[in-house]
């Protein structure tokens, strides 16, 4: 429960003392010169994976052809471009910095460490496109049933 504490009562229960003053000055934070933009993975990882969302949208509107679905589908082919075009942009922001994406080669040769282990170039690409792979089969197995009914 809170009680209510005069001054007097607060100075015969309290002890005061003076400021600390810190033995040596204080450290300067550590500024990185160089920050590794590059997400570490091939280029051709990412054209795959806008590959995968945009070949979906491409079923959608060539199964369907709805003149309604013209805005929604331009929605989200300007969504899914702004989300690999800022991804661009962030690997490319500082003129002077070293890193460029890994080639392909040396994503063969070394693979990947992510926050759950090391994954070999074919297991960081299998992680990575699976779900634009799966969300294209998808649409094609929508656009197989609408052509079937």
């Amino acid at each position: 429960m809170a009680e209510f504490v005069t001054r007097e009562k607060l100075h015969d229960i309290a002890a005061l003392v003076a400021a600390p003053v810190p033995a040596e000055p204080t450290a300067q934070p550590v500024i990185r010169e160089t920050i590794d933009r590059s997400f570490e993975l091939p280029t051709g990882l990412y054209v795959a994976t806008a590959a995968g969302y945009l070949g979906f949208l491409a079923v959608m509107w060539l199964m369907l052809k709805n003149a309604e679905l013209i805005l929604p589908l331009v929605i989200c082919t300007v969504f899914i471009a702004m989300f690999f075009g800022v991804a661009h942009k962030w690997t490319s922001m500082h003129p002077t910095h070293a890193q460029r994406p890994m080639r392909y080669d040396g994503f063969r040769r070394r693979g990947i460490v992510t926050a759950t282990g090391h994954l070999t170039a074919n297991e960081a690409s299998l992680q990575v496109l699976i779900l634009p792979v799966l969300i294209f089969i998808w649409g094609l197995a929508i656009a197989v049933i609408v052509a079937l009914t």
